[in-house]
This record gives C-alpha cells, sequence and structure tokens, in this order.
C-alpha cells in the first residue's frame, strides 16, 4: 500500500503539478521536465532526474511517488497476442491486452474494474461495477507494458476496449487521454491512432466529442431497438433514435469517421435483413464498419455464426459502399476475451 499522504505523480496534469510546484516558489516549467522523466524516460526515483534542482529532487519524494501496476499474471498466445493482469492497490485486479500487428502493436487498455453495462454477450458483466479506474491506473497500463517492450516505439495504437464503459469514467479518461496524446511532455500517442469505445451512452459521447480529439468507436450490434435492449439494456435510456442522432451531429475532426461495431451473434443480429437494416441506418453518417464474429467463453449461451453467414453480411455492406472491415479475436488460447483471466485467477464463476 503507498505510504499515507504520498500522491501518485501520474493522477496530476501537467498544469497541477506545475500549480503545486508555483506554490513553493519553483518555476511551473519544472512539472514539463518531470513529467518527460516520468513519461519520455520511464523513470521511477526523482532521484534520476538530473536536470532538476538536487533541493527540488530532495522534496519530490516527501510528497509525490512514482509507482508501477503489479503484474499479477502475464500469457501470451500463439498468434502474439500478450494478456497482462494487473494488481490494483486496493487489492482489484484489472487486465490489458498486447496485440502484434503487421509492423507496430495495438493495446487494449481498461477503464473500469468490471462494468455496470451488462451487456449479454460479455464476459466482463459478469463481474459487475466494483468501481472506476483512476487516471493512473489508466496510465500505468500504457506506461507500464510500454516500458516492458524491447521495441516500446512499436506501441503506436490504443483502443478502449478492455474492462469497463470507458464514458463512465469521463473525467479520470480525459485527463488520461491529455497525457498519452501529449507529445511534448507525455506519452505521444496521436490522436487518430487512440480509440475510445461506447456502449451509447449518449450525453457522455457528445461532452467526450468537445473535449477529445481521439477516434470514436460505437458498439452497435443491433438494427432494431427490441434486439438491441435485450442485448445491450443500455438502449433503453439511450435507443437507437437517440445514438444515431448523436452520431450525426457528433464534432468528428476532418477527415475521420466513427467506427460502428458490430458483434455477429448466430441466429440474434445475423441475417441479410439486418445488414440492409445496417446499411439504411448508417447511411447518413461518416463512419466505418467492423463487423466481429462473436467470441464463444464459458456461461455463454451465443454462437460464433457460419462463416459464410459473416461473408454475406460483410456483402450487403460492401455493395452499399461502407468500409467494412472483419476484426477476427486474437488470443484465443489465451482467454483473450475481456475479463476471462481475471475470472480465472480470482477463481470466480462465469455462470
Amino acid at each position: 500500500m503507498p505510504e499515507t499522504g504520498h500522491i501518485n505523480i501520474l493522477n496530476l496534469s501537467r498544469e497541477q503539478l506545475g500549480e503545486w510546484l508555483a506554490g513553493r516558489g519553483i518555476a511551473a516549467y519544472r512539472a514539463g521536465q518531470i513529467m518527460k522523466w516520468v513519461y519520455h524516460r520511464q523513470k521511477d526515483s526523482f532521484v534520476d532526474m538530473s536536470d532538476i534542482a538536487k533541493d527540488v529532487r530532495a522534496l519530490l519524494p516527501q510528497h509525490f511517488r512514482i509507482p508501477r501496476l503489479n503484474i499479477m499474471a502475464m500469457q501470451t498466445s500463439a498468434d502474439g497476442t500478450r494478456k497482462y493482469l494487473f494488481g490494483l492497490e486496493d487489492g482489484e485486479s484489472i487486465e490489458s491486452v498486447l496485440i502484434p500487428e503487421r509492423d507496430h502493436y495495438t493495446l487494449c487498455v481498461s477503464s473500469q474494474v468490471g462494468c455496470a453495462q451488462d451487456c449479454r454477450f460479455c464476459l466482463t458483466a459478469t463481474s459487475r461495477l466494483r468501481r472506476n479506474l483512476s487516471q493512473a491506473e489508466i496510465l500505468g497500463q500504457v506506461r507500464d507494458i510500454k516500458n516492458d517492450l524491447p521495441a516500446p516505439e512499436q506501441l503506436t495504437n490504443l483502443v478502449f476496449m478492455g474492462m469497463g464503459e470507458p464514458l463512465a469514467n469521463l473525467d479520470n479518461l480525459i485527463g488520461a487521454l491529455a497525457i498519452l496524446t501529449d507529445g511534448e511532455v507525455g506519452l505521444g500517442f496521436a490522436a487518430k491512432r487512440v480509440t475510445v469505445s461506447t456502449a451509447g451512452l449518449v450525453p457522455e459521447m457528445l461532452e467526450f466529442g468537445r473535449q477529445s480529439r481521439v477516434s470514436l468507436a460505437v458498439s452497435l450490434n443491433a438494427t432494431d431497438n427490441e434486439t438491441r435492449s435485450r442485448l445491450m439494456p443500455i438502449n433503453r435510456r439511450y435507443p437507437l433514435e437517440m445514438l444515431l442522432e448523436a452520431c450525426r451531429t457528433y464534432p468528428l475532426p476532418p477527415g475521420r469517421r466513427i467506427t460502428f461495431e458490430y458483434i455477429l451473434i448466430k441466429g440474434v443480429n445475423d441475417t441479410l435483413e439486418d445488414a440492409r437494416r445496417l446499411t439504411r441506418l448508417l447511411q447518413p453518417i461518416r463512419c466505418k464498419v467492423n463487423l466481429i464474429p462473436f467470441n464463444p467463453h464459458e456461461g455463454s449461451s451465443f454462437e460464433r455464426p457460419a462463416e459464410e453467414t459473416i461473408l454475406a453480411f460483410q456483402e450487403v455492406l460492401l455493395r452499399k459502399h461502407f468500409t467494412v472491415i472483419i476484426r477476427h479475436s486474437r488470443g484465443q488460447d489465451i482467454s483473450a476475451a475481456c475479463g476471462q483471466l481475471r475470472a480465472r485467477t480470482e477463481g470466480t464463476s462465469n455462470e
């Protein structure tokens, strides 16, 4: 557990750290230098910060700490996908998944311990929401995994599609994104290479669009309210009409599109009529579509559609000139779907 009164410096913005320094007669610009040591150079001790005055280096550890997350377990798939289980200071745990691409890595980041959205196809929902992650716990996943890589510069893409609903933790998410995309003193990810996925929290989504320039993905998964409400209870509060209107008015940066994620589930949402309805719903929106065949997990009665069904669904969208990609699950031999490693490590039931 942390020392009493010592602040995790990853929870502070550059401005907050600058104000703390200025309040003690130290030039506020030193905040940027300190953050460079923490994020660029991956230092865990203030003693190593050689361009900071010795008296300031002596002062900082009296008030701040630079902790790492505890790696409780790590599994590597035959396809190179790597899953990390991180232990948190209060005994909770979260998962992050590192996915190798052709010439870079993508990291799937968690934003909450558990999730309150109760989507029927998602294993994380079975553990319910325990709490939001702090800004430091969000940043720690990226910082620590980047530090674990032989070539850290190969981690170029982030997707907030791990445990939790990111927009239900909006303030900590926005704070973390500011540092993740800060090329001067933060972790320097390009905003267009960071994607935040939502189940469809409409007011938070619009506020997010006003505050952040990173990419947005919307988990859609059905083309009628009855089916979507059955799969995703959030639809009862923000039905398709309201969600899609928010997508139409969402303040997209120039040249960018909303990504719609559509998990294909056998006999539930995978018919040709579903595909045709999807094209009509999305026609007025600047978007692309990711089709994700359902990844079966213990305790779920849902099944993956046949390959020919998946391809036929894709073809309907292609004919209407949508950009549509089939995203196959990675790391299936290490239970890389969110929640599986955590559930097994805790010994919890998936029923």
